[in-house]
């Protein structure tokens, strides 16, 4: 008996330590080059171990392992917010679904058949043909061009094949004039098996306790009138919105805003046993995602949870939304925004509807 106590003890404190990004997979930034500064943008040093960082030198900003953190996610980093440099503020995540079999893949949780390890191995590229898997520390710079006379940072992403089959990528790109969000588009590769949705999710609304979904004609959903009484520390049902309930612009695009409902974050009164790295600090900001072609069939869809993920710390001020997703039907080349704004939700809204 204090064998088998001692083996799930040991399982949980490997599991904490691996989600925050401590073993021996991750390193710590300080050992690899800094981004090099490229007029607005940042982009990572070349001919060196360098951090694999991309996006802007004063807004949003991306990247992925070896950073510390999951592996399978893109960290996203908000240093506008005033959280330190290497503070994730929320996760994006590839979770494919196969036609054939409608199961779908999970790029942080399904294990490496590169080295057999939890989450799927990431890397870059400046063009769609990177078909193998290169030194971790020597990132692509990502590629700068003009766009009907607006700046452009373009870089792909991509991932070891899925147990469903599915073989993906992605081309992010960040825009001039735009410092809050970035754009990602969804591919297969010639040897993917037939996808029914490839879905990007933010998968860490909780770091912000995002409750409140903005919906059109000033509708809203919040996580706690969604599940008023769940308390367990798993996650809750999904819960889906319409393309039809969605805040849509004057060319059809359709947005799907979650924001904190806490007039300030940084004052919350967590648990003792709450990691440091729940914690928020700096300013509140806005989340949301944008589509600018959708399909009727799209949806916005979330879940919830009570406690912090691995944890049975309860989330200050009760359940709150934790992923946070467009789908549909797959389409290659469909695009997708994803943006943390320090905008107030009302005064994105304002702007979104000029």
């Amino acid at each position: 008996m204090k064998t088998k106590i001692l083996f799930t003890l040991l399982f949980f404190a490997c599991r904490i330590h691996y989600l925050y990004g401590q073993t021996n997979l991750q390193i710590a930034p300080e050992t690899l080059a800094t981004p090099e500064k490229n007029g607005i943008w940042l982009q990572p040093a070349q001919n060196t171990k360098a951090q694999p960082i991309w996006g802007f030198a004063n807004g949003i900003r991306i990247g992925i392992a070896p950073l510390g953190g999951p592996r399978g996610l893109i960290r996203i980093y908000t240093p506008y917010l005033e959280h330190d440099e290497f503070v994730v503020t929320n996760f994006i995540a590839f979770e494919p679904i196969d036609k054939a079999k409608n199961n779908r893949g999970l790029s942080e949780l399904e294990w490496s058949q590169l080295d057999n390890v939890r989450g799927k191995r990431f890397w870059s590229g400046n063009t769609p043909e990177a078909p193998s898997f290169p030194n971790q520390y020597y990132p692509a710079h990502g590629v700068i061009a003009k766009e009907n006379g607006v700046e452009t940072l373009t870089v792909y992403f991509f991932c070891e094949t899925f147990d469903n089959g599915a073989d993906i990528y992605v081309r992010t790109k960040f825009t001039e004039g735009k410092p809050y969000e970035f754009e990602l588009t969804t591919y297969t590769t010639e040897k993917s098996d037939e996808l029914n949705r490839f879905i990007l999710t933010a998968t860490m609304g909780n770091k912000a306790r995002l409750r409140t979904l903005h919906l059109a004609d000033g509708k809203t959903k919040e996580a706690g009138q969604l599940w008023p009484s769940y308390k367990d520390s798993n996650f809750t049902e999904h819960n889906h919105t319409p393309v039809a309930e969605m805040i849509k612009d004057k060319n059809g695009g359709v947005w799907f805003i979650a924001s904190p409902d806490e007039k300030d974050p940084t004052k919350a009164v967590y648990a003792e046993d709450t990691h440091t790295h729940w914690k928020y600090t700096g300013k509140k900001a806005t989340q949301y995602w944008y589509c600018s072609n959708p399909s009727n069939e799209l949806e916005g869809v979330v879940n919830g949870r009570y406690t912090y993920w691995a944890s049975k710390s309860p989330i200050p001020g009760g359940i709150a939304y934790e992923n946070f997703e467009l789908t549909e039907p797959f389409q290659s080349g469909q695009s997708y925004i994803f943006g943390i704004t320090p905008l107030s939700p009302e005064k994105l809204i304002n702007h979104i509807m000029k």
